[in-house]
């Protein structure tokens, strides 16, 4: 796959979560129950969050520029990764995930550097964009999420040591469209990383 197409495949994927992600935002009310049920199994919500997977953060007075700074550097590296397997003729299946990658590496990167000096927050009223009162700094601010997928909800049997009789809840992740598409990517070096990493002379025999 050419790095032409590699480019129209990032530029889609950054174009539909940031679209999703100012919707929600200036739409949705932070902590409020104002969410769409789709279905049982499917909600969508407005949450937000320093940029690491489950919430988490890195402590301390400048953690969250730490992980922006350190997430703009991993894209770098992934960029000149796509660049070098595009002059390598790399497989498909490689230019692909890499796409995907660095699309959802790049999406989330938005948030962080810009979402904090373009909108004001969103507790306990709608966001604005481009507000006169911005909720933080540049490299400060938080990523949008807004997909939850509550499949199966209960309680664990009381006989299971520790956890017994408390609830659970599977998925209870919220994520966004470029979560979605790294961890897609990631799900095709995985499943399919023979056919990835293949030299060019045994590409050529899968077709």
């Amino acid at each position: 796959m050419s790095l032409r197409n590699s480019i129209l495949i990032i530029a889609i994927i950054l174009l539909v979560d940031q679209f999703v992600k100012i919707y929600i935002k200036t739409n949705f009310i932070y902590g409020e129950p104002g969410q769409i049920d789709v279905a049982s199994w499917f909600k969508i919500l407005l949450i937000e969050n320093e940029g690491m997977a489950w919430g988490a953060k890195i402590p301390g007075t400048h953690g969250k520029l730490i992980l922006t700074v350190f997430r703009v550097l991993a894209v770098v590296g992934i960029g000149y990764w796509l660049y070098d397997s595009s002059t390598k003729h790399s497989s498909n299946y490689l230019m692909i995930a890499i796409s995907l990658i660095f699309a959802g590496a790049v999406g989330n990167i938005i948030d962080s550097v810009f979402y904090g000096v373009i909108f004001d927050d969103s507790y306990g009223h709608l966001a604005t964009l481009f507000s006169d009162k911005p909720s933080g700094t540049w490299f400060h601010g938080r990523v949008v999420d807004m997909l939850y997928f509550p499949i199966l909800e209960g309680n664990f049997p009381k006989w299971l040591p520790v956890y017994g009789g408390q609830p659970f809840k599977f998925f209870n992740a919220i994520f966004n469209i470029a979560d979605m598409a790294i961890s897609t990517g990631v799900g095709i070096l995985i499943v399919f990383n023979k056919k990835a990493f293949a030299k060019r002379t045994a590409i050529e025999s899968y077709k």
